[in-house]
């Protein structure tokens, strides 16, 4: 009897231990990297300046302002307001894991989060700024003086402040999504529903444009591969040219940066030109004119509870 406890007590520890390290599944989506470690005095300089409104010509604009880390690093509104109080011309961007996105912003302007930081404060419709008075703000201020020269030996200067910008963005990472741990091995973790969801999406081919540990972020496209989804808006704008406006080149014409789909559940409207009030909305744009087809009876639903998955933490909390 005893040696028959013992071999069961062994079993149930073998079992509870296959569990605990079950390995993780091979997706072609992938969980997020670990957050990187960087220079802790620059990432702290990095989230004083997030949100100082210092950074905009009029004291009245910070980057904390549009992107707020309580709406999903996004804005509650279709286009947030400049410095001058009018609005912008697209929806703004999440700033949750940007870091991982190839370009920034919506037509791909810039390749990294330094270059993004300088094209904000010196945006004529955002922030208005520039940096000889952005550099003096800051270097006059005593406090900022001396943790510049803590962290830089150079201090105060444009680079330095758009360094620790991006620094203190890149950390801006959402982990332990149920996604992520459902990828990690954590099969039990999602539901039925939500786990044919993520099997539609990749059937009907949505995984083919967001992909990649963002879900996205790391090619072009054009809006309406199927069908003109600017035309039959209507109302076209300078903004929905996308990439054309930067390169002049007609294939450019309508084409964006493929959002990421982290976090998509709580950064509604949807879009560069925020035209899709809901996620069910967006994903019914998505399949007429992205994929040309016509869902099957409740799978829009079952992507959306996919999708819903996809919502990370930040500071250990779910966002």
């Amino acid at each position: 009897m005893a040696s028959h406890g013992l071999i069961l007590a062994l079993g149930l520890l073998v079992g509870s231990s296959v569990t605990a390290h079950a390995e993780p599944l091979d997706e072609p989506l992938k969980p997020l990297p670990p957050i990187p470690t960087l220079d802790p005095k620059r990432v702290q300089l990095g989230l004083r300046l997030f949100n100082d409104p210092r950074l905009s010509v009029n004291n009245t604009l910070s980057c904390a302002s549009c992107h707020r880390l309580d709406k999903g690093g996004a804005d509650d509104k279709p286009f947030s307001l400049g410095f001058d109080g009018k609005p912008v011309e697209v929806n703004t961007p999440t700033v949750f894991n940007a870091g991982l996105n190839f370009h920034q912003f919506w037509d791909g302007r810039v390749d990294t989060l330094e270059e993004q930081v300088h094209a904000v404060v010196t945006s004529p419709v955002e922030m208005g700024s520039t940096w000889e008075s952005v550099v003096k703000r800051i270097a006059d201020d005593p406090g900022y003086a001396k943790d510049f020269k803590d962290a830089y030996p150079d201090g105060v200067t444009k680079p330095n402040i758009q360094g620790a910008l991006a620094d203190y963005e890149r950390t801006l990472q959402t982990p332990n999504s149920r996604f992520d741990q459902y990828l990690l091995g954590n099969t039990d973790i999602l539901t039925p529903r939500e786990k044919f969801g993520y099997q539609r999406f990749k059937e009907y081919g949505c995984i083919a444009c967001h992909q990649g540990v963002n879900i996205g972020g790391n090619m072009f496209q054009k809006f309406g591969v199927m069908g003109d989804y600017i035309k039959d808006r209507g109302n076209p704008t300078r903004a929905d040219e996308g990439r054309f406006n930067i390169t002049g080149d007609e294939a450019d014409r309508q084409v964006f940066k493929v959002p990421s789909l982290r976090n998509v559940a709580v950064t509604a409207p949807y879009f560069h030109d925020a035209s899709a009030p809901t996620l069910e909305h967006a994903v019914e744009v998505m399949f007429k004119y992205q994929l040309g087809r016509e869902p099957l009876k409740n799978d829009t639903t079952l992507i959306v509870e996919f999708l819903k998955t996809l919502t990370g933490e930040s500071g250990g909390k779910p966002l």
